[in-house]
């Protein structure tokens, strides 16, 4: 097998070990730990954490130890969090559910970070361009990793209560620790070895690319993305599922959005060398458009059953487009500071997390839908304006070579 492949694949059954046993615990924590609020703290934690560590902890870790070490140390908050719900406490869960929250920025960011890295080495190895390989490679993980959402939610649909599969974490971090290599990223041509930034350069560097006006743009696809996810997992199983079905239904539900998301992810990572992903966005956009509109005017009821599923699917399918094409995008943009751009990422994807949490429980459903509304028209509008400009400064680095050639004619 080819070896950056090789590498991919190992990320990717990683997270899907890992979150085949983080999965089923989130997704149980409100319902086994009703008493006290200890379920909704833990959960609240977790986002807070991840909140606070996307601004400053990723580009360190990565920095200091690697793409490779700063996911297994990421691995072990995780597993760390599995070993809380055993003896479930205050003392327990919530010291636990800060670590997760650590890890989890470093985790993705880490992921995002490596990723680029091999699919950037596979292009020039191949002589292929570099966007169309980090696809492909976004979409293979996307694919594996989303799986892991259908077996844990199985798990947790068959079996209410602790699940077996916190074993599955020790699992992924022995994997990591002993299949994936470590990669450096290649410096461009003609330049030396890079001396290490100051240390303080590095722990402000999420915010500095920030200076970057695409980037500024750009920050509403990552909170549409924790909007969208928690309106599915929050408001979809509990107002439209539950209510009519009953909470036995949520668990099959979530599956068909996992197993949907999966196979589209490796669809559209496959996809975009042939469309662009500007055509793979506006399908994205339109599918979730006409599901907020289509959820605005249905009026639930147990008769339809299948209806219950189509939603979640077609949901799915517009989340592909997200987590495939937007990592892809920050990977691609800002490839000289891919750890800062996936901080970034991870930074405003736990805001939307933690603003549409915040909101779940005082707003009605179709504000909560006019809401998400509005951040996916505006999130849209300034991915065209980031498309625009980089149309032009294409055109503007064209047209120079261009009129070497005339010259050189004439």
């Amino acid at each position: 097998m080819e070896r950056n492949l090789k590498n991919v694949l190992v990320v990717s059954f990683g997270f899907l070990l890992l979150f085949t046993a983080y999965g089923g615990l989130q997704s149980l924590q409100s319902s086994l730990y009703s008493e006290e609020g200890l379920g909704v703290a833990a959960l609240s934690t977790i986002y807070g954490g991840m909140l606070l560590s996307s601004m400053f902890l990723p580009p360190v870790l990565i920095g200091k130890l690697g793409c490779k070490w700063t996911l297994v140390l990421a691995m072990c908050c995780y597993v760390a969090f599995s070993l809380g719900n055993f003896y479930a406490s205050w003392y327990t869960l919530i010291p636990t559910s800060v670590l997760v929250g650590l890890g989890a920025a470093a985790l993705w960011s880490a992921q995002g970070t490596y990723l680029t890295i091999v699919g950037n080495m596979q292009a020039r190895k191949t002589g292929q361009v570099g966007k169309d390989v980090v696809n492909q490679y976004f979409g293979i993980f996307f694919l594996i990793f989303q799986s892991s959402g259908v077996w844990g939610n199985l798990i947790s649909s068959l079996v209410f209560g602790q699940t077996p599969t916190q074993g599955c974490g020790f699992l992924a971090v022995l994997l990591t620790a002993v299949f994936l290599e470590p990669v450096r990223d290649a410096q461009p041509e003609g330049e030396g070895e890079k001396q290490a930034p100051p240390f303080w350069s590095t722990l402000l560097s999420t915010f500095k690319l920030l200076r970057d006006k695409r980037l500024r743009l750009l920050i509403l696809l990552p909170m549409l993305s924790g909007f969208e996810q928690a309106f599915l997992s929050g408001d979809y199983t509990r107002s439209y599922t539950t209510c009519a079905l009953g909470i036995q239904f949520v668990g099959y539900v979530m599956i068909c959005f996992g197993a949907v998301d999966a196979l589209c992810s490796v669809l559209f990572g496959r996809l975009a060398r042939y469309t662009g992903r500007t055509a793979l966005f506006a399908l994205g956009a339109v599918t979730q458009l006409a599901c907020i509109i289509a959820l605005l005017l249905w009026k639930p009821h147990p008769s339809q059953l299948p209806v219950f599923f189509v939603f979640p699917g077609l949901w799915g399918m517009a989340d592909a487009v997200w987590q495939t094409q937007n990592n892809a995008l920050f990977g691609v943009l800002f490839e000289k500071n891919k750890e800062a751009a996936f901080a970034n990422y991870r930074l405003w994807e736990a805001l939307g997390f933690v603003i549409a949490f915040g909101y779940s429980t005082f707003l009605c459903v179709s504000v909560k839908l006019y809401v998400l509304l509005g951040v996916l028209s505006a999130a849209m509008a300034a991915y065209g304006a980031v498309e625009c400009m980089e149309s032009t400064k294409a055109a503007e680095r064209t047209k120079p070579a261009e009129e070497g050639v005339t010259q050189t004619k004439l």
